[in-house]
């Protein structure tokens, strides 16, 4: 099977896109943004772990909202262990009951060492066992059988009653895990209920390097019957989009997503998917400046064809017509991300744009 193809076997139970806003975890208003992203029939609000913990906001999003799906996107497994992260996602998934979903990332080895205090070793193997630890406290949760997790990373081996949260009246939250390079990626398809795209990322990449990985590591667990790939596979696109509702605001807007495109093109475990363009060279300029705290000089490198590779400018008509031609065969779900400190209506717009055309 070609790679071309790799996103009809990957989609063949998601006939149309589901749409997302993503917001970070310290964005103000969230209730209100939450409230009107629903009232646009957007399908999930998601929240990425940055300065503050994302099921506290998300548990604050439930309250304003009754039928969107509120989901993590991502929180930092490697920062937590198995049952905390059990824990947060069930406390999430009974107060908005049932609406939670568990996106999963590993964060990079020096935030993990160094800013969490955390282990790192084999990152892909160890998120592996975490999810299917997660699972398996879930599982003794639901059916109140003994639980019985031995891994090489995690043992959970204790549950008493008293510490048994209560059931929720819906399945369990679907778990997506994230990832760029391929030992995580096939430990997404492998293990996981969809898979999370990095927002630097790239059309040709997704298709070329992480598509075939995903099918054939999903092909492997429904030969193996594993019960979760009863559960439709999701493939999650994160797009770094530039809009808004005047030349002002796209601008300043152009300005944002290219910094972001100069910060993740400095970051060593990112450099595989520019080196995918042939511009590996723009990556050790990239990174030998942001080690010299050289952040300003950083964003004069990123010309206008690497922005437009990375991601995708205009009003939010615009840039949804060229979202759904660039990656209406490679996503089952579309995120986009409402910056911080900015008003996230033309994000919400794109989205409504979006869903028109799907």
């Amino acid at each position: 099977m070609s790679g071309n193809h790799q996103p009809d076997r990957l989609r063949a139970r998601a006939p149309r896109m589901k749409l997302a806003l993503s917001c970070p975890s310290d964005c103000r208003d969230v209730r209100a943004i939450a409230a009107e992203a629903e009232r646009r029939g957007v399908d999930r609000f998601t929240m990425a772990e940055t300065a503050g913990s994302p099921f506290l906001q998300l548990a604050r999003a439930a309250d304003a909202t009754s039928s969107i799906e509120l989901g993590t996107g991502v929180a930092i497994a490697l920062a937590r262990t198995p049952m905390t992260m059990a824990y947060d996602a069930w406390g999430l998934h009974e107060i908005s009951r049932g609406r939670a979903a568990l996106g999963l990332g590993s964060q990079v080895k020096a935030h993990v060492t160094r800013r969490f205090g955390m282990p790192w070793d084999r990152p892909a193997a160890r998120m592996r066992e975490f999810v299917q630890a997660v699972r398996a406290v879930w599982h003794s949760w639901e059916t109140g059988e003994r639980l019985r997790f031995r891994g090489d990373f995690y043992r959970h081996t204790l549950m008493s009653p008293a510490f048994t949260p209560r059931r929720v009246a819906a399945p369990s939250p679907p778990i997506l895990l994230a990832g760029v390079g391929p030992r995580m990626v096939r430990s997404a398809g492998a293990v996981a209920d969809g898979f999370v795209s990095h927002a630097f990322t790239t059309a040709d990449y997704l298709r070329q390097r992480v598509l075939p990985v995903l099918a054939e590591a999903r092909t492997g667990a429904e030969a193996q019957g594993a019960a979760w790939t009863a559960r439709p596979f999701e493939v999650v696109g994160n797009v770094l989009t530039a809009t808004g509702r005047s030349e002002e605001e796209l601008k300043r807007s152009i300005g944002g997503v290219r910094e972001r495109i100069a910060f993740y093109g400095s970051t060593p475990a990112y450099r595989m998917v520019l080196e995918q363009h042939g511009w590996g060279e723009l990556h050790r300029e990239l990174h030998s400046l942001s080690l010299r705290g050289r952040w300003g000089e950083m964003t004069d490198l990123v010309d206008d064809e690497v922005f437009a590779t990375f991601a995708v400018a205009g009003s939010p008509a615009e840039v949804a017509r060229e979202i759904h031609r660039r990656y209406r065969d490679v996503f089952t779900t579309l995120c986009v991300s409402a910056e911080p400190a900015t008003d996230p209506e033309p994000a919400l717009d794109v989205l409504t744009e979006l869903r028109a055309l799907n």
